[in-house]
């Protein structure tokens, strides 16, 4: 089975990561996350650029989708606040490598973007172009749901499971009717991304599993994608694995294929062999 990453972060120009749990450290290489996928058992990602503390990250993504085309991908960004980005958006994925955006818009005033107009061109001209686009959803699901349903050809995808951040346990799950709710659009997926991190306990979670079950229900395997944001996680890469590939007994044969990776290569583009 090749399983593929839907979300890792590799920077060069930081000494500490002031994004959440982030591993404190000066670079994380692409060559440092093929070692750790190595070891894991990942045969491919999906870069996220940490533009926030690493303004060359989109470019460094690009370096290195071009030098191990086989291992990674991007899902880039620009400064959604610079006027010059509308130029951006067109001929995007010409770019080798690229998949789509990704705007994981955490702050207050990123949000107010969402009310204020800002970022109305983008949702029509990312449609327009055949660009998925990735965002926190879960933190504005009422505006993240009126985005979809205004653009039903923008192939949209929920970040981190859709879950609140700020939350462990219960407390992470205090917006699932509303995520589940997203699942009947069918231009909706969810990243799977960093679900240990909902969790207090230890491997394998079990306390999670439960609420994990009702998206991949709401969802279905080919709009669920598993994933790491490897560098926040407070287990091992291989335990992240196992955690999909193990430990959920509702999740077997093509429908765990797909989530781990199939899935999420259809959705976006990402023309990687499977068997």
């Amino acid at each position: 089975m090749k399983i593929v990453d839907a979300q890792v972060h590799i920077w060069s120009q930081t000494v500490t990561p002031p994004s959440g749990l982030h591993r404190k450290v000066s670079k994380f290489t692409a060559e440092e996350c093929l070692k750790e996928m190595d070891e894991a058992g990942v045969a491919a990602a999906l870069i996220h650029p940490p533009y926030s503390w690493d303004p060359t990250s989109n470019q460094l993504a690009l370096d290195a989708a071009k030098k191990y085309p086989d291992r990674f991908a991007v899902m880039g960004q620009f400064p959604l606040n610079d006027p010059d980005s509308h130029k951006r958006i067109a001929g995007w994925r010409n770019q080798p490598g690229m998949m789509g955006l990704r705007w994981a818009l955490l702050q207050p005033a990123e949000q107010q973007w969402l009310n204020d107009g800002l970022l109305d061109w983008v949702w029509p001209a990312a449609e327009k172009e055949g660009i998925p686009v990735a965002t926190m959803g879960g933190i504005f699901p009422d505006k993240f749901r009126a985005i979809a349903e205004a653009h039903p050809n923008l192939k949209l995808i929920v970040d981190h499971c859709g879950l609140n951040r700020h939350g462990q346990d219960e407390e992470a799950f205090i917006h699932l009717d509303k995520l589940v709710a997203l699942g009947k659009l069918p231009n909706v997926a969810v990243k799977a991304t960093g679900a240990p991190h909902y969790s207090t306990q230890g491997y394998p979670f079990r306390n999670i599993q439960d609420g994990l079950h009702r998206i991949f229900d709401a969802f279905g395997p080919k709009r669920f994608f598993w994933g790491t944001d490897i560098t926040r996680m407070q287990c091992s890469y291989r335990q992240c694995v196992t955690f999909f590939t193990e430990e959920l007994p509702w999740l077997k044969g093509r429908d765990l294929e797909d989530v781990m990776g199939r899935g999420l290569c259809e959705w976006i583009g990402w023309k990687l062999k499977f068997e």
